[in-house]
């Protein structure tokens, strides 16, 4: 059933590369446990023990709340077709936004996604796998293109007015700093 790893194996990163969904758990000591599915190709390995992933403009921004005020992220990917499995990547992250120095470089690995907002640098401390046995069967038929669509329509200052009005704070009151840091 279920085994702990330190770093992830080709096998893992070539599951990770098959998934179409993700889901990203945080909270800090105080505030409620945010889970967030993620999808849009939007992660890539870097390394055995390092992954990133692109966050895109939503209705929240309790992830990068949570990370700047406590590193802890779960990232779980779980599969709905084929054998059955659960991969959970625990660790470390970093938010990256906008302005920061190291926004270009990790930018340039996705392809560019409207409204994105933030890259989460996830440095892996532990990789678990389980049985997902009990994970039902889902079949994919496509991504939803009305977040991009969107974004696109808001453009740049419209997104910022958006992140002032709806992403500056996490439900708790903890700041998020995106305005700060739009660049």
């Amino acid at each position: 059933m279920g085994q702990r790893f330190n770093e992830l194996s080709e096998k893992h990163i070539q599951f990770i590369a098959e998934q179409n969904i993700f889901f990203v758990g945080t909270a800090t000591a105080d505030s409620r446990v945010n889970i967030s599915p993620k999808g849009m190709d939007s992660l890539r390995v870097q390394s055995s023990t390092r992954v990133a992933w692109l966050n895109v403009t939503g209705s929240g921004n309790e992830t990068s709340a949570h990370v700047q005020v406590d590193p802890r992220m779960t990232v779980m990917f779980c599969a709905f077709d084929g054998p059955p499995l659960i991969l959970r990547l625990y660790g470390t992250a970093k938010v990256v936004h906008k302005g920061d120095p190291e926004w270009k470089e990790l930018f340039s690995l996705f392809k560019p996604l409207p409204g994105a907002r933030q890259i989460f640098d996830v440095t892996i401390d532990l990789v678990q796998t389980s049985c997902g046995m009990a994970v039902p069967y889902f079949s994919y038929t496509g991504n939803r293109e009305l977040l991009s669509e969107w974004a696109t329509k808001k453009g740049d200052e419209g997104l910022k007015q958006y992140w002032e009005e709806k992403n500056k704070m996490s439900p708790d009151g903890i700041p998020t700093h995106i305005v700060d840091k739009f660049g």
